[in-house]
């Protein structure tokens, strides 16, 4: 390489040619892709409705010494997305099922925020019955989904042609209808009890909001792709011109060492 840059300094303004060439080009192409985009955000209107819970059905048990609490709430199945269930000053050894015919998604890490790892689509079971046990008493909760695609909940993305052709793919995506939506709770307690537990259950339904066509700021991504590109042939550049000054600066050394060893046989010869 050095010799070559040496006996062809044309080689250096070759590959300086060929990269500013290719900045300007990756540079357009990321420009080009950022003023015409295919890719439109959508936003969901999320509607949370707290459900007044009746009286129960209570039934003692004698065989098995329990009493059962049972409620059923019938929510709206439209575009139903999570069931939040809270069972409130349960008594050691109690039991809490959450059921829908339909079946629904859940987890014990469902809806805890301190658990990065934690994927509904990975580790979520779907049944139509979920049990909770409860050992102490106290509080419990069940989260629910009814469908681990987080397109259909929280906003998401599309891709399409054109606006038109996006929100056909974004209410596709949102709409749903979850049937049949009615929601059986039962909670099962140790010995004859009176005192009825407390219920909140909490159902969350989003609907297709807005739809707008993804957009940045172009002349700030034009620089950045600009300097991200000139950085990386930078790495090429800086050692190709380093060899190539390297050989220009011994080529002058030996140049004067030549000129002055000429000279000092010329004066020699003169004595």
């Amino acid at each position: 390489m050095k010799k070559a840059l040496a006996q062809n300094p044309n080689l250096l303004r070759t590959l300086l040619g060929l990269s500013v060439t290719l900045i300007l080009l990756l540079s357009y192409a990321v420009y080009g892709a950022t003023v015409s985009p295919s890719y439109y955000l959508y936003t969901t209107d999320a509607n949370e409705t707290n459900h007044e819970i009746g009286e129960p059905t209570r039934i003692y048990q004698e065989s098995t010494n329990t009493t059962t609490w049972a409620w059923d709430v019938p929510a709206n199945g439209s575009n139903l997305t999570w069931i939040h269930l809270s069972a409130v000053d349960l008594s050691a050894q109690s039991t809490v099922k959450l059921s829908n015919s339909a079946g629904l998604f859940s987890h014990r890490l469902l809806g805890v925020e301190s658990d990065q790892a934690f994927s509904c689509a990975e580790q979520c079971q779907k049944n139509t019955t979920h049990e909770v046990d409860s050992p102490d008493g106290g509080t419990v909760v069940i989260h629910a989904l009814t469908s681990f695609d987080p397109a259909r909940r929280n906003n998401g993305t599309v891709y399409g042609a054109d606006i038109q052709e996006a929100t056909v793919k974004a209410r596709e995506l949102v709409e749903y209808e979850h049937s049949p939506s009615m929601l059986s709770i039962q909670v099962t307690e140790t010995g004859e009890r009176v005192t009825t537990p407390q219920i909140i259950l909490v159902t969350v339904n989003e609907e297709f909001d807005s739809i707008a066509v993804f957009s940045v700021d172009a002349a700030t991504e034009f620089l950045w792709a600009l300097a991200a590109v000139v950085g990386c042939f930078s790495m090429v550049l800086i050692p190709s011109f380093t060899v190539y000054f390297a050989a220009k600066a011994k080529e002058n050394k030996d140049r004067l060492k030549l000129e002055q060893s000429e000279e000092h046989v010329k004066a020699s010869l003169e004595e």
